[in-house]
């Protein structure tokens, strides 16, 4: 793709113009105000390593410093090894904090591979943060990682984490990969630039530049079988010059029939009968080993002198002997010698290594596996080792890949189906739901065993649940759960309340009676934290007594015994029972405990439960980051759920907060591509955040509409989400009232109160009670908003309760009652401030002033959300150093904004930010 700069009109690189800004405003993010990170995408050999090295050339210029790793084959079933050759040039990071520093020791210092140390991913990703923020802190960084599809995945997530910090770092990251092959942590989540064809006179151009360049029909043939793509554009015309060919450039490229990349690595592998033989061998090696270190070689070829041998491939292009490793010019080098050999070439070469890696088993064990001609039960056993090793150090991913191999090399069925199950829960916990679906799904074909094919479909179903398949996942585990009911009934509870979650996303009458139905079945001495959560999804209306009876129990067995599964279930239990500070402390600890165990999969549902419970409490600066995190870890799990459910809180929030261009934006941007028929929990939720972007933008008609279609058109309305419609109530009232449509929104509102007798939670008695006044033309409105702030229980829902106290003040203002009206004005105002909900803030201001009361400003100015977040851990009594660690900041950048609070809050010690916060909150 880059012209040789012997050529008389030398262009550079040709037909990326596009391509090339995009890389000068990458290398400008350093300074801010950009994105970056950029993932380029394209077929094999459309020139995405040379703007990688263009990429670097011009880091380089810049004074930037260049740390590179470029992924192969080889290694994808090592994990960190991606890791570990982009941060090699840092090690040991000796500046680093000791926990940080000790993490990195344990993945790749020289005792990585023992099985006793232990290292959870999180440790290890904060570790690998700050030895890239120690190295940028001297100058900026430019991280380049080239053919990202042959990645280890436990790189790949260490690299995602990364990439997801960088914002307020000198650091920006370059990621090449196949356009097929783009690793899911990248996939959707950042800036893409796809590296297509080259048009037909850049083509020209680029052949016309070669050093013998096809005249004539060659040249058009040439033209045609390259289609644009660079590489070939460069190695065809080699081909016909060598004359290996007896008729046009069609015929030298392998064949029309064949797909493009099956022709290039033919053209590389036809330079290879013209070698000496002991070169095609070494080259062999090289290919077989992945990343060929010399060293690796020698030990495996002793009679072979590999320095020798190589130089004539170096000579022909075709390698690069360089640092102690052998790097192909082209990863489809590596792929043309490799497939260019025999199978038992192959295996000769993988069966050296193996020998020359003694001291590596986890290298030797794939080397074993690589040569295997069929099942072997030694080697699945070596590589059953190894996913151990890996496990132990967090590695999820790479024990999933080491497990799934491990059970094709198992001869005997049952095994075989045991590890395949070992790998899926493996895939789960590193977070990849499709992987954990076509795992679990090929189980039930190896094993008659009822207990391991109902496993499987338990995890199969919790897959197919996370990926918004609801119906599907609901199929397998409504299934597992009737069919063991009696014989195991823990696994059927285990998979009752796996099902349970999809149907509450549901929201379908028929799933919810087929819970009960099913419930019924089972054993109700089993895990009382499981019933909770799988009886709550059912009706959370009308069995409050009894849920509250279940929930009491779960708590104490909690206190017993701190499980995931007991967290997570209850949590999601006080959730939807409007135990919201309950379910902030119990989602919370869940977060802990999953960040301890690396177990990124379960960690997506958990962070988006978190944000709503915490949105809800009126902590919307924490809700927000949990919403980012959420969607982040969601969309590197392939977890739609959580991806569109994240960006719809987000979106509710920038509507809430003044943005409503942004909140569409974001609402629409969420469900695009999504059927949401099947998940009506998603469907309300959207609906209220495109409502509450409309109210907030003036269009009261749009909002009403919006807030309206989560309820039923029926003679009698009915929610469309039995839970989720529930909330909307006040909403929709208040909307109406602006539209005119109070008539229509009050069938809707006594049919709902008819539907919450005799016992709502305090929080919709509260909604409930809103929505009334806000529709009754009578003075008995008055009854009914002083009645929805009459529970203490409401301070627990803050935003919502700030709505009555404004909704009131106005009511009372315009009958003339300023100084009553005043008090609730006041409530409302600094509720408002505190969460940063402009457009409430503004009327509760007006509001203010027609009711003849002068409003202060804030106290030298609002703390940001970052300020907030710092200001509070400083005031737990953690030090500068403990708050960067946990916010992936530096000291530096916690005592600037600290220096910032200061003077925001009106204090000059950090004694007293304890109770500057305190005072700033609403009492």
């Amino acid at each position: 793709m880059r012209v040789g700069t012997d050529h008389p009109s030398d262009p550079g690189i040709l037909g990326r113009a596009a391509e090339l800004g995009r890389l000068d405003r990458l290398l400008g993010a350093v300074d801010g105000g950009a994105p970056q990170v950029l993932v380029v995408t394209g077929e094999p050999g459309a020139g995405k390593s040379t703007l990688v090295d263009c990429a670097a050339e011009r880091g380089r210029a810049r004074g930037m410093g260049i740390l590179r790793v470029r992924g192969s084959e080889g290694e994808t079933g090592l994990g960190l090894s991606g890791v570990h050759q982009l941060l090699h040039p840092l090690l040991p990071g000796e500046g680093l904090p000791a926990g940080q520093r000790e993490a990195l020791d344990r993945a790749f210092g020289p005792e990585s591979a023992s099985y006793e140390l232990k290292l959870d991913q999180l440790s290890l990703c904060v570790g690998v943060l700050g030895l890239v923020t120690e190295a940028a802190a001297h100058r900026p960084l430019l991280l380049l990682v080239d053919d990202a599809q042959w990645l280890d995945l436990g790189s790949v997530d260490v690299l995602a984490f990364l990439a997801r910090r960088l914002e307020g770092r000198p650091v920006v990251l370059l990621l090449a990969s196949r356009e097929d092959g783009v690793p899911a942590r990248f996939d959707r989540a950042f800036p893409q630039v796809t590296v297509g064809p080259l048009s037909r006179t850049a083509a020209g151009r680029l052949l016309d530049a070669q050093p013998v360049p096809p005249r004539g029909r060659a040249r058009a043939e040439v033209l045609r079988q390259a289609a644009g793509n660079p590489l070939a554009l460069i190695e065809l015309p080699r081909a016909l010059a060598r004359g290996r060919t007896g008729g046009p450039a069609g015929d030298a490229a392998g064949g029309g029939t064949l797909p493009l990349t099956a022709r290039l690595e033919n053209l590389f592998a036809a330079d290879l009968p013209a070698l000496p033989a002991p070169t095609r061998a070494a080259l062999l090696l090289a290919a077989a080993a992945g990343p060929a270190r010399l060293t690796d070689l020698v030990r495996a070829a002793p009679e072979l002198d590999v320095v020798a041998a190589l130089a004539p491939a170096e000579r022909a292009g075709l390698v690069r002997v360089t640092d102690g490793g052998v790097l192909p010019r082209h990863p489809l080098v590596r792929s043309a010698v490799y497939h260019a050999a025999s199978f038992h070439e192959r295996r000769q070469a993988h069966l050296a290594l193996a020998a020359a890696l003694a001291e590596e088993p986890d290298r030797r064990a794939w080397q074993l596996a690589a040569a295997a001609t069929g099942q072997d039960a030694e080697v699945a056993d070596a590589l059953a080792e190894s996913a151990e090793r890996a496990r132990g150090r967090g590695g999820h991913a790479a024990a999933a890949t080491a497990l799934e191999r491990a059970a094709e090399l198992t001869p005997a069925p049952e095994p075989r189906a045991r590890r395949l199950l070992a790998a899926a829960q493996a895939a789960m916990f590193a977070g990849h739901p499709q992987w954990v679906g076509e795992l679990s799904g090929r189980v039930g074909g190896l094993t008659e065993d009822p207990r391991l094919r109902a496993e499987a479909s338990l995890l199969g179903g919790w897959a197919l649940g996370v990926t918004l398949r609801h119906e599907d996942a609901l199929a397998l585990l409504l299934g597992v759960a009737e069919a063991t009911a009696a014989s195991a009934p823990g696994l059927a509870l285990s998979a009752l309340s796996t099902a349970a979650t999809s149907v509450y996303n549901s929201g379908a009458p028929y799933y919810r009676a087929e819970l009960r139905r099913i419930g019924g079945l089972i054993d109700t001495t089993g895990d009382p934290a499981a019933r909770a959560w799988a009886r709550v999804v059912v009706d959370p209306l009308h069995e409050r007594p009894l849920l509250t009876e279940l929930l009491t129990e779960g708590l104490a067995a909690l206190a017993r015994d701190e499980s995931l599964g007991n967290l997570t279930a209850l949590g999601g239990t006080t959730w939807i029972l409007d135990e919201t500070g309950q379910a902030v402390r119990l989602l919370g600890r869940t977060m802990d405990l999953l960040r301890d165990a690396g177990s990124a999969g379960t960690n997506a549902t958990v962070t988006q439960a978190l944000a709503l419970a915490l949105f809800e409490s009126g902590s919307w600066t924490a809700a927000e980051d949990a919403a980012r995190e959420a969607f982040w870890m969601a969309t590197e799990a392939g977890a739609d759920n959580v991806t569109v459910g994240a960006r719809i809180l987000r979106a509710t929030l920038r509507a809430l907060q003044g943005d409503p261009a942004a909140a569409r934006t974001r609402a629409t941007q969420a469900v695009r591509g999504v059927d949401l028929r099947g998940s009506l929990s998603l469907q309300v939720r959207h609906r209220h955040a495109m409502g509450m972007a409309a109210f907030v933008d003036g269009d009261h008609e749009d909002a009403y509409g919006q807030l309206r279609a989560a309820f039923t058109r029926d003679f009698r309305p009915a929610p469309v989400h039995y839970h989720a419609s529930l909330y909307l109530l006040g909403d929709l009232a208040a909307a109406a009232v602006r539209a005119g449509r109070a008539d229509d929104a009050r069938t809707v509102v006594d049919a709902v109160a008819q539907e919450l007798k005799p016992d709502p939670s305090p929080r919709l008695a509260a909604v409930l009670r809103r929505a009334t006044a806000l529709l009754t033309d009578s003075d008995d409105a008055e009854h009914h908003f002083r009645a929805a702030l009459a529970d203490p229980a409401a301070d627990c829902w803050p935003f919502e309760k700030a709505l009555v106290h404004l909704d009131l003040g106005e009511w009372l203002r315009r009958r003339r009652r300023s100084a009553e009206a005043r008090p609730y004005l006041n409530a409302a105002l600094e509720c408002f401030r505190r969460l940063d909900a402009r457009p409430w803030t503004e009327r509760a201001t007006a509001e203010l002033r027609a009711a003849g009361a002068a409003t202060a400003p804030a106290a030298g100015g609002e703390l940001t959300p970052q300020e907030r977040q710092i200001a509070e851990l400083a005031a737990q009594g953690l030090t500068n150093r403990d708050i960067a660690a946990r916010l992936y900041l530096s000291p530096r950048t916690v005592g600037y904004h600290l220096h910032k609070v200061f003077p925001k809050l009106g204090i000059t010690a950090r004694a007293q930010l304890r109770d500057a916060l305190r005072q700033e909150s609403p009492g």
